[in-house]
């Protein structure tokens, strides 16, 4: 998070009279999720809680284990700092597994998200997933893409910052001392696991004064977590766990016959325009329905999510209705709870045929200006062949590759 964010979360609470998190006695943790059947990459469920007057969107994020970009884009028209008294808040948890082997960690570095996939009984493949909210590094501190493992786990850690980042904490003012000691000031928090490739990257947790930076782009490079989540993974993990460090702001998956995607905003060093995810996202489809025939494209959703990326899975089966709903929290019926601080289980409704016109790929000025419309549309007839051919698939992109050791960054945190 950024200094003056984190300033004005500060004086929001203050002026509250201190944090009162009425979503829950205690902080919620994230939950185990049962991996879907062969053919399905959707878990979770997206849901919603009704905000008190002392909340922000920032405090019910931490609450319910999401980040604050991921909770900030799902509830576009909220306050992020008082939505107010009452006030319905889409909890955005729900996901289609990254395109990687599903064991270990796979952290999905543009979704600013982590996968652990505890090992099954008896050399059986995991049959649960738990997922939790990162942060990873700024553009100028890149977090790594690859495959590697755990090569320590430390808990209380110290941290001895380089003379990168003392020099630009200097310049603000922030004089580092060489070393700073275990305990609640050091912005590594209570448990550290150090990935094995050059460069000192950790994951980590963080104090609760800088628990508000969890799900952005701020760190120097290492994945930070929230102080209770990196709790609770730290002792399910052991050294020479892999980790799988994947660059994918287009995912697909299917839940039954349903194809949804989900994009997330690229990151700012790939430099990825609409055009760029659009011949991403059609080569996913045509993997994806090579051996659906009668796959019904809905070019309208499609392009609506690849022109606002928010992380949330949209179906693009069919009609629109499905994508309207999941865009547009506000449209959604309010499910009677028995309490404000009650949250609902929300499915996303299965989409019946629609559109099957592709997006066209759009100028660099058009995309500018253009905003897309999540509106019902005309119904029309399937595509025989499934993908429409108006979308010339155009060059295929590749994630990004892992960085020579040479490149690789001093330690940061």
């Amino acid at each position: 998070m950024s200094g003056n964010s984190s300033l004005i979360h500060r004086a929001v609470r203050r002026f509250l009279g201190g944090l009162t998190l009425v979503l829950s006695p205690v902080m919620a943790q994230a939950e185990y999720i049962d991996l879907p059947p062969p053919g399905s990459e959707l878990i979770g469920q997206m849901r919603y809680v009704r905000a008190k007057q002392s909340d922000t969107l920032i405090d019910i994020a931490h609450a319910f284990s999401v980040g604050q970009d991921e909770i900030v884009m799902a509830n576009p028209t909220l306050s992020r700092w008082l939505p107010g008294e009452g006030t319905k808040v889409l909890i955005p948890r729900r996901y289609i597994l990254p395109d990687a082997q599903r064991t270990g960690i796979v952290v999905n570095i543009p979704e600013m998200r982590l996968y652990y996939f505890p090992p099954g009984q008896d050399k059986n493949p995991p049959t649960q997933v738990i997922t939790y909210p990162i942060s990873i590094g700024r553009m100028d501190w890149k977090s790594p893409i690859g495959v590697t493992k755990i090569v320590e786990k430390i808990k209380n850690p110290t941290w001895t910052p380089p003379e990168s980042i003392k020099k630009e904490h200097a310049l603000e003012g922030d004089i580092l001392p060489d070393v700073v000691p275990a305990g609640p000031d050091n912005p590594l928090g209570q448990f550290a696991m150090r990935l094995g490739v050059k460069g000192s990257y950790l994951i980590h947790g963080t104090g609760q004064d800088k628990a508000d930076g969890i799900g952005m782009m701020v760190t120097h490079g290492c994945m930070r977590m929230y102080p209770e989540d990196v709790e609770q993974l730290f002792p399910k993990v052991g050294v020479g766990t892999q980790v799988n460090l994947v660059n994918q702001p287009v995912k697909l998956g299917w839940d039954g016959n349903v194809l949804y995607i989900e994009v997330s905003q690229p990151l700012d060093e790939d430099h990825l325009g609409y055009d760029q995810l659009l011949s991403q996202a059609m080569s996913l489809i045509q993997k994806k329905t090579a051996v659906r025939p009668d796959f019904v494209l809905n070019g309208e959703a499609l392009k609506a999510a690849l022109m606002k990326p928010n992380g949330i899975p949209v179906a693009i089966s069919g009609g629109a209705v499905g994508a309207a709903l999941a865009a547009q929290p506000g449209s959604i019926p309010e499910i009677p709870g028995k309490g404000q601080a009650q949250s609902q289980s929300l499915p996303i409704p299965a989409v019946g045929q629609g559109v099957v016109s592709a997006p066209q790929p759009l100028a660099p000025a058009q995309a500018a200006t253009v905003q897309p419309r999540l509106q019902p549309v005309q119904q029309a007839a399937p595509v025989s062949s499934g993908i429409v051919e108006e979308v010339p698939p155009g060059p295929k992109l590749q994630p990004a590759s892992p960085k020579p050791e040479q490149q690789m960054l001093p330690p940061i945190y």
